[in-house]
C-alpha cells in the first residue's frame, strides 16, 4: 500500500512539474506577444 502511494505521489509530482513547465512556456509566449504589440501587431 505504501509503495503504491509512493508511486502515485511520484507520478503526480512529475505531472505537476510538466504542468509547471507548460504554464511557464505559455506565460512566456503571452509576454512575448504583448511585448511585440499583440498577435497581429508587428
Amino acid at each position: 500500500m505504501s509503495a503504491e502511494t509512493a508511486r502515485r505521489v511520484r507520478r503526480t509530482s512529475r505531472a505537476s512539474e510538466a504542468d509547471r513547465r507548460n504554464a511557464a512556456a505559455a506565460l512566456q509566449r503571452a509576454l512575448d506577444r504583448r511585448d511585440n504589440g499583440g498577435e497581429t501587431g508587428h
